[in-house]
């Protein structure tokens, strides 16, 4: 009986904390944002050891945290179907601004097959988690040896060209949240297509203007996928000028999709200008 009371105590005062105060909504909404996908990641690994490094395993953390994120108020709408790559890995390079970005790749997950990801080894023993990780197909790389680094670099190669895997990369490398242009891209992403000799496939995503300063309200969130940009012919040399075509287009799709105005974006193709 006392733990009931002390229970509903505890729940009246977060109820309170959540009506009256923003900075007590947004630890409680970010708190409760962890303990959910953990728990969907973890929860559902005795499923996926049935079908281990099946990326598929990863569409049920996913759909909770769809859900959830629907409960908290965020409407998140994704555009550009038609552009997906078919009968051809690829390398997927979307802008990044904070850890919400776990939405956008529980939206794209489902509409793009054989998704996966890179990680760093650490994070495979961040138990339960790292097995669950591991289970739906993310590649686990060693970035103290370089000489494992390119083995698991080659290997995620050999995995898209015979799998048509898409690998999902945050190109900028660090979070982005609240600044008015994208960070400076990181090579590795592009090397990876380069020596694949797969298309990138662009994502951008609307900035999170509901989260800033230790404030989570509901809002929108846009994703937009891009049409491709080829990387066939192109050799180890020409990565800078990849990169440098690659921030161009998503920087403008960027500001193209918050403006509302889409024709910016749909005007180009592989970093050129259509007629």
């Amino acid at each position: 009986m006392g733990f009931l009371v002390w229970l509903l105590a505890i729940i009246g005062a977060i109820a309170i904390l959540w009506k009256v105060s923003s900075i007590a909504r947004w630890f409680i909404k970010w708190t409760l944002f962890i303990i959910v996908s953990l728990v969907s990641a973890t929860l559902p690994i005795p499923v996926m050891l049935l079908k281990p490094r099946d990326p598929r395993n990863a569409l049920i953390p996913a759909a909770a945290l769809r859900v959830f994120c629907n409960l908290l108020g965020i409407k998140v709408t994704v555009e550009g179907h038609e552009n997906i790559i078919k009968d051809s890995g690829c390398v997927v390079l979307i802008n990044h601004q904070s850890q919400l970005d776990l939405l956008v790749l529980a939206y794209l997950w489902p509409i793009m097959d054989n998704c996966t990801v890179i990680a760093k080894q650490e994070v495979f023993y961040l138990q339960p988690f790292g097995l669950a990780a591991w289970l739906w197909g993310t590649i686990y790389i060693n970035r103290v040896k370089s000489k494992d680094a390119q083995e698991a670099v080659n290997k995620t190669g050999e995995i898209i060209r015979k799998r048509k895997a898409r690998v999902l990369i945050f190109p900028e490398g660090t979070r982005n949240l609240g600044k008015p242009k994208l960070l400076p891209f990181k090579k590795g992403g592009f090397h990876l297509a380069l020596a694949s000799q797969v298309p990138l496939q662009p994502v951008v995503v609307t900035p999170y203007k509901f989260l800033k300063n230790f404030s989570f309200e509901s809002g929108d969130v846009k994703i937009k996928i891009l049409p491709q940009i080829r990387t066939s012919g192109r050799r180890k040399d020409d990565i800078q000028d990849l990169i440098d075509e690659s921030y161009k287009i998503m920087s403008e799709g960027v500001a193209s999709l918050t403006s509302g105005d889409h024709q910016q974006v749909n005007g180009f193709s592989n970093g050129k200008k259509t007629d």
